[in-house]
C-alpha cells in the first residue's frame, strides 16, 4: 500500500483537500447524499460525512470484507498501521488469500470517507468507531470486548494492584501504569501463554466459552475456584455486579491475533444448478414472453368495462384478487404479480370516481397496437425499475395491517437494486446455465451483509434474500429467463454483453444497430459479474434490443381456425388481433394453452347478434377464417338463434314485450317461470311488466326465448362492450433508495464548487479591524470597501468579501476586481469560477489576501 498523500492528514477535511478530483467524483458517486445540497467546501463535506445517519447508510453499502475490516479497525487502536490490521485479519499465522484482498478493502473504506490516514496511521470515522466499537448496550459483531483499560476504568486502585501482583508481575505506583503493565502481558504471546498454562481446566473451558463472543458472562458472589483464579488475574474483570467480562487483549491471545473467526475475503461464487442449451433456453423464454403478453391482455379483458372496486383505504380486495385468480387460472400470488405489473406498466389505475374501480387506461390501447415483442419490452422494463414488491401481497404492514394487491405499503426501494443484482449475477454465468438459489443468496448476504439490519447475514428471511427470491420466479414469469437460465432478451434487457456461442434468433442481425443510439454487440470470454445500471435513454436502447432479439422467436399471430363438429373452434397459435376480437365475442373460451378452443353457443350467437351482426355475416366470417368447412350443426346453431332473435322486442314501459304472433304471447303468459316478471297483456301483440328492460331481457332469455332490446323508435338496440377507460394516468413513479446518484454534470458542477468555496474559506487573509465572533469577516465601512477595490483593480490582487445577496444568504468569496464603476464592482468570482458583476452595497466586508 502507498501513503494517500506525502504528509500524513490531520482530519478527515484535509485528507479530502489532498485528493483530485476524480476520487471526489468517486465518493460523491458511491455516497449520493453527500452532495444533498451540494456542501459549500470540503470541511463541510466532511463534517456531512461523518453524520450518523450517512456513516450507517455506507456501512450498509460495504461487502462483507470490507466491513469486516471496518469492523477490525473499530477494536484496533486509533490510529493503527496496515500492519496492526493485517494482524488483527489473517491472525499471527497469516492467511495469504486476507492479505491478498486487505489492500482493496482499505482503498474502498478510503474511497467511501470511512476512514482515513496514511498506511502508518489509518483511523476510522469517529461515527463509525463508535457504530462499530464494543460496548455493553451493542456488542461488536466481531465479538470482542472492551480494553483493559476501559474494562479497569472504574476499578479501585487497590484492587488493581491486587490483580497486578497476582498476575506475576511487579506492584507500581499509580494504576496507569499498573493497567499498562497488565495491558503489556496479556498482548506478549510468551508470557501470556506461560500465565494460561497454569490455568486450571474449568477455568480454560470458561474462556473457551467467552473467546468468540459474547464476551460477557455471569457470576455470583461467592465465584467457585476456577472463576476466582481468572478474576485474581484480571482474565476476567468486573463491569457490574453479577457481571464479568473477557478483556479484548485477553480474547486476540487465546484467538491468535484474529479479530474474526472467519474472516470472508472472497464473494461466495455462483454455482450453476443445470446447464442447458442457449436455444432452448430462449425458446423457453420466448413461451413464457407470449403467455405474459396473453395473461396481461385477458387481465384488461375483464376488466374493460370497469374492475374491481378500489377500497377505501386503497388496493383490491381479497375477494376481487380471488376472483381474478380464477379468471386467469392462476394462483393468487401470481394474479398479484400480473396486476402489479400492469400497474408499474401505466396500463391499469383508478378511474378516480365517486364510485372508484380500477380500470384501463388510454395507455393501454396504445400498448395494443405495439409489436407483441415490444409490448413485451414494456413490461420488462416496467418490472426491472418498479420499486412494488408484489411478493409482500397479503403480509401485515408495520400497524398490523394486511397488504393488499394495488394498495399502499408495496413499495421497496431496495427492490430495482436486487432485481438488477440478481440478473446480472446470471449474466455472469455460463449461457444456458441455471443457477442454484441459495449460491445466488449466499453472494447477496456478501455484497449486503448489513442490509435489513443483519449485521451477520446468516438468516435467510431478510428483505433482500426474499426480494431475490422473489426475482428468480418473477423473470421466469415474464420470461426474462428460461428454465432459470438468463435469455438472450434478458442479457440485452441490462445491456450485458452477449455470452459468447449465443446464437442469433432466426431473422435476426444483431451486427447491426437498427436505431439512433444502439451499439454493436460486444462479446468476451465471460459476461461480466457487475454491470452498471443504465440511465433511462440506456433502458431504452436497451429494451428495443431486446425486443428485436425477442421477436423472432414469437410465434405469428394466425388469421384462421380450425371448426369442428361439436360446435368448437381450435386455435392452433395466437390470432390476428381483428380476429381474435370477434371470436371472443362469438364464442366462449372453453380452455386455454399452446392451442385454444373456442365453443359456440346459443348465448354466446346472440351477443354476436346483438352486437348488430346477421346471420349472413356471421356466416361468411366463419367460412373466410376456417381452414375446415363450417360443419351443419354450427350453421344450423347460428340460423336457429337468428331466426328467432328479435322476434320479441322489449322496450321501456316500465318494460313492454310486444310480437306479431300472439300464439308466442300467450306461450310466455302460460309459462310458470315469467310468474315472477309479473307480465300482464296491454294488447294482442303487448305484454306490460313493471320490471326494468333489462331484467325483463335477462328472465326471457332465461326461460329459453331470444328476445332484443329496442329503442323508442321501435328500432332494435345493438349492444357492444363498453370499453371502460380511466382518464390520462403516469406510471406510478419508484421510490428512490435516497438520493439518486448523481450524473456527470452534477458531479462536475458540484466538484468546482466545492473546491471554489473551499479556496474561499481556507485563502489566509490579513486582519482588518477588530475580528468577530466565531471568525466571520469583519465589517467594513463603504468608503474602506471602495477604497480596497479600486486598489486591487491597479495591483490585479485577489480580495476575500462577505456578500449579501438579493434574497439574504450570506457567503464569502474570492474575487479579482476588474473595474469599479456606477456602483458596481465587475471582477472575477473564484468562487463560482466566472466573471460577476457585485453591488457594492451588498458587500458587507472586504479583507486583501495575505502574501503566501
Amino acid at each position: 500500500m502507498s501513503p494517500e498523500a506525502h504528509s500524513a492528514p490531520r482530519s478527515l477535511a484535509e485528507a479530502l483537500r489532498a485528493r483530485d478530483d476524480a476520487s471526489l467524483a468517486a465518493l460523491l458517486r458511491s455516497r449520493p447524499d453527500l452532495i444533498t445540497p451540494v456542501p459549500t467546501d470540503l470541511t463541510q463535506l466532511a463534517t456531512r460525512a461523518g453524520t450518523r445517519a450517512s456513516v450507517l447508510r455506507a456501512l450498509e453499502r460495504l461487502d462483507r470484507f470490507a466491513l469486516q475490516t471496518a469492523e477490525a479497525l473499530a477494536v484496533a487502536p486509533d490510529p493503527a498501521s496496515c500492519d496492526t490490521l493485517l494482524g488483527l485479519m489473517a491472525g499471527d499465522a497469516g492467511d495469504e488469500t486476507v492479505a491478498r484482498a486487505l489492500p482493496r478493502a482499505v482503498a474502498t473504506l478510503r474511497e467511501q470517507a470511512l476512514v482515513w490516514g496514511d498506511d502508518e496511521r489509518l483511523r476510522l470515522v469517529r461515527t463509525a468507531r463508535e457504530l462499530l466499537a464494543p460496548s455493553p448496550q451493542h456488542p461488536s459483531p466481531t465479538g470482542l470486548g472492551p480494553t483493559v483499560q476501559e474494562a479497569t476504568s472504574g476499578m479501585s486502585p487497590g484492587r488493581i494492584q491486587e490483580i497486578v501482583t497476582t498476575a506475576g508481575l511487579p506492584s507500581t505506583h499509580d494504576s496507569v501504569t499498573a493497567v499498562a503493565a497488565l495491558t503489556g502481558l496479556f498482548t506478549h504471546r510468551r508470557k501470556m501463554a506461560k500465565l494460561l498454562a497454569g490455568a486450571p481446566e474449568a477455568a480454560r473451558e470458561v474462556l473457551s466459552r467467552l473467546v468468540w463472543g459474547p464476551p460477557y458472562g455471569q457470576v455470583t458472589a461467592d465465584p467457585a475456584a476456577h472463576l476466582r483464579w481468572l478474576l485474581d488475574r484480571g482474565l476476567l474483570l468486573p463491569t457490574a455486579p453479577g457481571t464479568v467480562v473477557l478483556p479484548r487483549e485477553v480474547a486476540l491471545h487465546l484467538r491468535e491475533g484474529r479479530a474474526h473467526r472467519a474472516p470472508e475475503p472472497l464473494p461466495p461464487a455462483v454455482a450453476p444448478a443445470a446447464t442447458h442449451s442457449p436455444q432452448v433456453v430462449d425458446a423457453t423464454a420466448a413461451g413464457q414472453a407470449y403467455t405474459a403478453l396473453a395473461t396481461v391482455e385477458e387481465l384488461l379483458k375483464d376488466w374493460d368495462e370497469g374492475g374491481p372496486a378500489v377500497l377505501r383505504a386503497g388496493g383490491l380486495s381479497v375477494r376481487d384478487l380471488k376472483r381474478t385468480a380464477v379468471a386467469l387460472d392462476v394462483s393468487e400470488p401470481v394474479a398479484a404479480f400480473w396486476a402489479e405489473l400492469a400497474y408499474a406498466a401505466g396500463l391499469i389505475a383508478s378511474d378516480g370516481e365517486a364510485d372508484e374501480r380500477y380500470a384501463a387506461t388510454p395507455a393501454y390501447d396504445e400498448w395494443l397496437e405495439l409489436p407483441p415483442a415490444e409490448r413485451w419490452a414494456r413490461l420488462a422494463r416496467a418490472w426491472l425499475a418498479a420499486t412494488r414488491t408484489p411478493g409482500l401481497v397479503g403480509g401485515r404492514d408495520a400497524k398490523d395491517r394486511t397488504l393488499s394487491a394495488l394498495g399502499p405499503g408495496l413499495d421497496r426501494s431496495a427492490a430495482p437494486e436486487v432485481r438488477h443484482r440478481v440478473l446480472s449475477l446470471l449474466a455472469a454465468l455460463p449461457q444456458g446455465a441455471a443457477p442454484d438459489a441459495e449460491s445466488v443468496l449466499a453472494r447477496l448476504r456478501w455484497e449486503r451483509p448489513l442490509r435489513g439490519g443483519q449485521r451477520d447475514g446468516a438468516r435467510d428471511d431478510d428483505l433482500r434474500s426474499r426480494l431475490a427470491r422473489w426475482t428468480l420466479s418473477e423473470a421466469e414469469l415474464l420470461g426474462v429467463t428460461g428454465r432459470g437460465a438468463l435469455s438472450s432478451q434478458g442479457r440485452a434487457l441490462l445491456g450485458a454483453p452477449a455470452a459468447p456461442g449465443a446464437s442469433a434468433a432466426p431473422g435476426a442481425d444483431s451486427a447491426e444497430p437498427t436505431g439512433p443510439g444502439d451499439k454493436l454487440p460486444v462479446h468476451h470470454h465471460r459476461a461480466p459479474e457487475r454491470l452498471a445500471p443504465l440511465s433511462p435513454a440506456e433502458q431504452g436502447v436497451a429494451a428495443a434490443a431486446a425486443a428485436r432479439l425477442l421477436a423472432p422467436l414469437l410465434p405469428e399471430p394466425l388469421d384462421h381456425v380450425l371448426l369442428q363438429a361439436d360446435l368448437t373452434a381450435v386455435a392452433p397459435g395466437p390470432l390476428r388481433r381483428p380476429l381474435a376480437d370477434m371470436l371472443g365475442v362469438l364464442a366462449d373460451v372453453e380452455s386455454k394453452g399452446g392451442a385454444t378452443v373456442y365453443r359456440f353457443t346459443p348465448a354466446s350467437v346472440r351477443r354476436a347478434l346483438d352486437a348488430g351482426r346477421t346471420a349472413a355475416d356471421l356466416h361468411a366470417f366463419l367460412a373466410e377464417h376456417s381452414r375446415t368447412p363450417v360443419p351443419q350443426p354450427l350453421a344450423y346453431l347460428i340460423d336457429d338463434v337468428a331466426r328467432r332473435h328479435g322476434h320479441l322486442r322489449v322496450g321501456a314501459a316500465s318494460a313492454y314485450v310486444r310480437c306479431d304472433d300472439d300464439a308466442l304471447l300467450n306461450e310466455i303468459l302460460a309459462d310458470k317461470r315469467a310468474a315472477a316478471l309479473r307480465l300482464r297483456r296491454l294488447a294482442p301483440t303487448v305484454l306490460a311488466a313493471p320490471a326494468d328492460p333489462a331484467t325483463l331481457l335477462e328472465g326471457l332469455r332465461a326461460m329459453g326465448y331470444a328476445p332484443a332490446a329496442e329503442s323508442a323508435e321501435g328500432d332494435v338496440l345493438i349492444t357492444r362492450a363498453h370499453a371502460h377507460r380511466t382518464p390520462p394516468r403516469t406510471a406510478p413513479e419508484p421510490v428512490p433508495d435516497g438520493p439518486p446518484p448523481p450524473d456527470a454534470t452534477l458531479l462536475t458542477a458540484a466538484i468546482r464548487a466545492i473546491r471554489a468555496g473551499d479556496l474561499a474559506a481556507t485563502t489566509p487573509r490579513k486582519p482588518v479591524g477588530e475580528p468577530l465572533a466565531g471568525g466571520e469577516l469583519p465589517r467594513t465601512s463603504a468608503a474602506e470597501t471602495l477604497a480596497t477595490m479600486q486598489a486591487a483593480v491597479l495591483t490585479g490582487d485577489s480580495v476575500w468579501i462577505g456578500y449579501v445577496n438579493a434574497e439574504g444568504a450570506a457567503s464569502q468569496r474570492v474575487i479579482a476586481p476588474i473595474r469599479v464603476e456606477g456602483g458596481f464592482v465587475t471582477a472575477y468570482d473564484h468562487t463560482a469560477d466566472e466573471v460577476r458583476t457585485f453591488p457594492l452595497h451588498r458587500i458587507t466586508g472586504v479583507a486583501e489576501l495575505a502574501d503566501d
